[in-house]
């Protein structure tokens, strides 16, 4: 079977890493038809948004796509490209696991945990007023529907992962009525859900479980500042965002990105890890019902980091994005 995917390279070192998981993906044996479709910095020069309409109907059209790191120009009124296709597509739920790579010395040793985040509301809705000189105000969006349905996301992904728990992530202490709805929307779905285990926890305190046991969290599910948060501090836990994997999912379509920037100072250069698009695109795989090829990259994603000899310059080795990519591909080739 050939699946159409649109792909979006993005700017800076977005072309070499898409490229790099383009190659990795054919080696694993998985049929893709690519529709390119560009946003970003660059296609802001040249159409006067970071995001054409193209793009979104590509998307819609499609159901899947894979994204690199896009740049959005700073202080010329555009909106993010990311938050925009988020909101524009309905992606609300973020899923970002957060595991340790065999090889790849981490701060923590066997990490192994899933951030869900609600996506498309919170501070993130952008609803910012100045009341009056020199006092601006932004207003939490909090909504009962988009609650429940990122709880039962959370709860559906632990029964169908194998995972024991799911963690609510609030500040329902301080923000009783927004964050409260949150906790109150969780307790509902939780008792849909009987064989995992519900458990809540203060975001401060959560920020502390994720450097003393972060597993004990398991599947931790939160809002959207909160999430983004702790969707870096987790990869700091493993190793950085350059290894780190990231997907956009909505009743419709699913975007699957790197979460690391665009890099525009090391573009060109040959030295971008594509790792992390590569893992997102495992999980594309997974999402599409390609498991076997997904299985084939992990062995081979595995195998490598395994061997100390193969690096890029972000992980202390020297070898280029070809050279990385090429060994990565023998070693799916033999998984």
């Amino acid at each position: 079977m050939t699946h159409t995917i649109t792909l979006i390279p993005g700017d800076g070192i977005g072309p070499e890493v898409s490229r790099a998981t383009q190659v990795v993906l054919e080696a694993s044996g998985v049929k893709i038809d690519w529709e390119v479709q560009h946003a970003g910095a660059a296609v802001a020069e040249t159409q006067g948004t970071t995001l054409p309409n193209s793009v979104l109907e590509s998307i819609r059209r499609n159901k899947v796509a894979l994204k690199g790191p896009i740049g959005t120009p700073i202080g010329k009124g555009f909106r993010s490209v990311n938050v925009t296709l988020r909101q524009a597509l309905d992606l609300y739920a973020n899923v970002r696991p957060v595991k340790s790579l065999h090889g790849v010395e981490p701060r923590f040793e066997g990490t192994d945990i899933v951030i869900v985040r609600e996506n498309t509301e919170d501070l993130y809705a952008g609803l910012e007023l100045i009341i009056m000189p020199g006092v601006a105000q932004s207003i939490k969006l909090i909504t009962e529907r988009s609650c429940t349905r990122i709880c039962e996301y959370a709860f559906d992904y632990a029964e169908r992962l194998g995972r024991k728990r799911v963690t609510v992530v609030h500040k329902a202490n301080i923000m009783k009525l927004s964050d409260g709805l949150l906790l109150e929307s969780f307790r509902k779905v939780a008792l849909k859900h009987p064989k995992i285990e519900p458990a809540e926890m203060i975001v401060d305190a959560c920020a502390m479980q994720m450097v003393r046991n972060a597993n004990k969290l398991d599947v931790i599910v939160t809002e959207n500042l909160y999430g983004d948060i702790l969707s870096d501090l987790g990869a700091g836990l493993v190793g950085g965002l350059g290894i780190v994997p990231g997907a956009n999912i909505g009743h419709e379509a699913a975007v699957f990105e790197a979460v690391h920037g665009s890099a525009p100072d090391i573009a060109g250069k040959g030295l971008a890890n594509p790792t992390a698009l590569i893992q997102s695109a495992v999980m594309m795989l997974h999402h599409i019902g390609e498991s076997t090829a997904a299985q084939k990259i992990d062995r081979g994603l595995i195998s490598l980091y395994e061997r100390s000899e193969i690096r890029t310059a972000d992980l202390g080795g020297s070898s280029s994005t070809e050279e990385f990519t090429e060994a990565l591909c023998k070693a799916v080739a033999t998984a």
